[in-house]
């Protein structure tokens, strides 16, 4: 079996072969494009198992040398959200303040219970048993939007500024709710165990405050230290520093991560870049987040790709995905109608707009991860091909879509 540097060196290969071929000749958006080429290659490779048996068994055992979960979770998302979070202006977030609060609180609570509810009859109608606890884990980790495919397919979509800060922030600051909710139905799952509205409180209070909490103070400590240092290369250090130190210490805290990585890039992409850079050192710290940002993105879909490679299909449970599909659309729908309408004080939510917030709710690795995160006994390796059939449909059929529709509707 190959170590993990070795791995992760064959990945930067393929991934670096993906999008030269991506870039001469489908010409899609750079992760929607890696992800159709790696999905045809591992296509490729199920049918060449037929005729050079173990061929398959051979990769997925190299694939589950790489835990997945834990690599995105633990180590590339603190990256991605945090590259992400610091191109995005404050004051755009700002005044769309109101909406992205209900979007990433309201709106993941909402469709976690509507899916969790209807998946639970639905499978139930299909003759699968299953918990309702496990559907509303279902709900719960397909609930959020993902950051780094929304915010990677935005970059080409041609939607109004506006629409494109509500979308951005939602999927920025939803991922604390949508794990906190997560790891509540997940206790609540075991065997004898009694979550109350305490609890949950308590849990969420932990998560998502401590998250922000810390994320201020790795920001404001970044300005503190870059505005003394005139030196772009101890810069972009001292940015790497934030984001590595501050994930570390947001897990051994039990804090939310992700929130954390958010609030201390947006404080850095604004507050330190505008106050404590100079031209050249903005220049170079932009250029390697951005950088940064491009290579985890092409890793990242290529091995949502390969992850075909361990999903067990069978007909019936692949027929529930694809009604699962329009579950999660009618459910994300919902979830943003009502939210809208809290809204309609300050702003009118057209209906056009409510269906391009739907549409472009995508849907990425972090769900495969929490996914693959559930232990067997409460129907992981269901959830997970549910999941997965999910995500490939938000990524290919809305991220290549939500463009034209964008364009249709102005």
């Amino acid at each position: 079996m190959l170590g993990v540097f070795h791995i992760i060196s064959i990945l930067v290969v393929i991934s670096a072969g993906f999008a030269i071929i991506n870039f001469r000749y489908l010409k899609y958006p750079a992760t929607i494009g890696l992800m159709i080429v790696s999905l045809v290659f591992s296509t490729i490779i199920i049918i060449l198992d037929q005729f050079f048996p173990g061929m398959e068994n051979l990769l997925s055992k190299e694939l589950l040398t790489l835990n997945f979960s834990e690599l995105l979770l633990e180590g590339m998302l603190s990256f991605m959200l945090f590259a992400g979070a610091i191109h995005v202006s404050f004051d755009d977030l700002k005044s769309e303040k109101l909406t992205i609060i209900l979007f990433s609180t309201l709106s993941v609570i909402i469709s976690t219970i509507l899916i969790g509810y209807i998946s639970y009859y639905v499978l139930k109608v299909i003759g699968i048993n299953v918990s309702i606890l496990h559907t509303f884990l279902f709900g719960a980790l397909i609930s959020p939007t993902d950051p780094i495919a929304v915010m990677s397919i935005l970059k080409t979509a041609k939607i109004s500024k506006s629409l494109e800060t509500k979308i951005a922030g939602e999927s920025l600051f939803n991922d604390g709710v949508a794990v906190v909710t997560f790891l509540a139905i997940l206790k609540m799952s075991k065997p004898g165990a009694e979550v109350d509205a305490v609890t949950i409180l308590r849990l969420f209070g932990q998560e998502a405050f401590g998250g922000i909490l810390l994320g201020i103070i790795l920001g404001i400590i970044g300005f503190n230290l870059i505005k003394h240092i005139q030196n772009y290369k101890i810069v972009v250090m001292i940015t790497l520093a934030i984001v590595m130190g501050g994930y570390t210490i947001a897990d051994l805290t039990n804090v939310s991560g992700p929130l954390a990585m958010v609030i201390a890039g947006v404080i850095t992409g604004n507050k330190s870049k505008k106050y404590g850079m100079t031209e050249e050192t903005r220049e170079y710290v932009d250029k390697f987040w951005e950088l940064i940002d491009d290579i985890l993105n092409a890793i990242l879909f290529v091995l949502m790709g390969m992850q075909l490679l361990l999903i067990d299909f069978n007909l019936v449970v692949l027929i529930t995905a694809f009604i699962a599909v329009f579950i999660c659309l009618f459910s994300r729908y919902i979830s943003v109608w009502v939210p809208s309408l809290l809204i309609r004080y300050k702003e009118k939510i057209s209906q056009k707009t409510l269906f391009i917030l739907t549409w472009g709710g995508l849907r990425g690795g972090i769900s495969i991860a929490l996914a693959l995160s559930i232990l067997p006994e409460y129907n992981r390796e269901l959830l997970v091909t549910i999941t997965y059939v999910v995500v490939c449909f938000t990524v290919l059929v809305q991220g290549l879509t939500i463009g034209k529709l964008a364009k249709k509707m102005s």
